[in-house]
C-alpha cells in the first residue's frame, strides 16, 4: 500500500485542469478525492476526464476498425485529445469524479484486495479507516509488488 503521505490528492474543488497536471507530472492515472477532513469522496482517473466529452453530450467518433490505421491517424487522435482538453475550462473534479468508490479498510487482507482488483478491473483502490478518512491506496503495483517480495524471500528459505 502506498501510505496517505506519498499520495496526491485533490478535493472536488479542485480544478480540472490542475488534476491533469499532477497525472502528467507524477505519471499517475488516478487520484483520490478527500474532504477538507481528509474524508474520501471520490476517485477521478484519467479516463473520467478525458469522458467529458461524453458529459457534455458529443460522442466520440467511430474507431477505425481497418486492421492498419490511416497515415494520418496519429495526428488526427492528437487533434481529439487536444479537443478534449479544451472542455475542461471552468469544470472542477466534484463534477467528474466517481462518488462513492470501492474502497477496502486499512485492515483488509492483500488475497482480498488482489482479488476485488482483479473481479473489478480497477487500477487503484482507497483505503480508508474506520472513520472513511483516506489513509492510503493500493493498487496493481503494489500487489506485484508484493507478489515479487514474497516469492523471494520463499526462494530464500528453500
Amino acid at each position: 500500500m502506498t501510505g496517505r503521505d506519498n499520495l496526491h490528492v485533490v478535493q472536488p474543488s479542485t480544478p480540472v485542469d490542475q488534476a491533469l497536471e499532477l497525472l502528467v507530472q507524477h505519471k499517475i492515472s488516478g487520484l483520490p478525492v478527500v474532504d477538507d477532513d481528509g474524508k474520501l469522496v471520490g476517485v477521478v482517473s484519467d479516463y473520467d476526464l478525458l469522458a467529458l466529452d461524453s458529459i457534455s453530450g458529443n460522442e466520440l467518433p467511430d474507431t477505425n476498425t481497418n486492421m492498419f490505421p490511416d497515415v494520418d491517424s496519429t495526428w488526427k487522435t492528437f487533434h481529439e485529445i487536444q479537443r478534449l482538453l479544451s472542455k475542461t475550462n471552468g469544470k472542477v473534479i466534484g463534477d467528474v469524479m466517481t462518488s462513492s468508490p470501492l474502497a477496502v479498510r486499512q485492515n483488509t487482507n492483500l488475497d482480498a484486495a488482489t482479488r476485488l482488483l482483479l473481479e473489478t478491473k480497477y487500477r487503484r483502490l482507497p483505503v480508508v479507516d474506520s472513520m472513511g478518512k483516506l489513509v492510503g491506496m493500493i493498487t496493481r503495483g503494489n500487489v506485484v509488488s508484493a507478489a515479487l517480495k514474497i516469492k523471494k524471500k520463499t526462494e530464500e528459505g528453500a
